[in-house]
């Protein structure tokens, strides 16, 4: 397993979401791509988040837009009429992460939008899964292309990283924040979709995910190396996965609640 690496050739326009200010570059592979920069927001967590849950949807059969590496350099900053730009660009230079842009894309509509039932169910239990906080009404993070739902944006997820204090009890957490995903009341199949779902991720692929993760973006732990920190991600991800699937029944519970 391992993702491709480009050079952004060109920063072609911002794109304003909250205030990480992610943005569509052209890169050396003549590609267009949506860039995550690592002096942004949460900085290398995000990455990290937004690497491992990706890759971890795609190991689980859910459509995700190709994750790439990209290698920024400071000097882009030169023709950027934006200080904030500016400064991004320069405090992001070296490895960042990328997703291919769709052209055309539409964002899901969570009003006239429906979701298959199974591919709902799937959705939710994965976002139960790696924690993501950021799949609600307000914030879909999906894109409609080509009739098909994309996953998007998963910065957010695997928030236990931000404090390492008790990761091994916080694995069990059950969740509770799953009752405002957006397609809830789409996902009548989550216990069918339980055990495709758990057999996809095997300690296997979990290692292989994780050993993803750039030397450089492992940082502010309380690991002396960067394998111990690795380690520790793959560690809560397989302990998550333990039977019973807390965040399972949580959903299931919430879903009992909304209908």
């Amino acid at each position: 397993m391992s993702l491709r690496t480009v050079s952004a050739t060109r920063y072609v326009t911002p794109l304003r979401e909250g205030g990480s200010l992610p943005a569509i570059v052209e890169a050396d592979d003549d590609g267009m791509y949506v860039l995550k920069f690592r002096g942004a927001g949460q900085g290398p967590k995000s990455l990290i988040a937004e690497l491992v849950a990706g890759e971890i949807a795609r190991a689980s059969g859910l459509p995700v837009p190709e994750l790439v590496f990209v290698e920024l350099d400071p000097d882009l900053a030169r023709t950027e009429p934006d200080p904030e730009i500016q400064d991004l660009i320069r405090a992001s230079a070296g490895l960042n992460l990328a997703l291919d842009y769709l052209p055309g894309s539409i964002t899901f509509d969570p009003v006239a939008g429906k979701a298959d039932a199974d591919l709902a169910s799937s959705i939710v239990w994965f976002d139960g899964y790696v924690t993501n906080i950021d799949r609600t009404p307000r914030n879909a993070n999906m894109l409609v292309w080509h009739r098909r739902l994309w996953l998007i944006d998963h910065g957010a997820a695997l928030y236990f990283h931000h404090t390492w204090s008790n990761y091994r009890d916080r694995s069990r957490d059950r969740f509770p924040a799953i009752k405002d995903h957006v397609l809830l009341r789409f996902a009548s199949a989550l216990q069918a979709v339980d055990s495709k779902m758990t057999e996809s991720l095997t300690p296997e692929v979990i290692d292989r995910i994780v050993k993803l993760i750039p030397d450089a973006w492992l940082v502010d732990s309380p690991f002396n190396e960067s394998g111990q920190h690795r380690d520790a991600y793959v560690k809560y991800l397989l302990r998550r996965l333990e039977p019973p699937h807390v965040f399972l029944e949580e959903a299931i519970r919430a879903r009992s609640l909304y209908l």
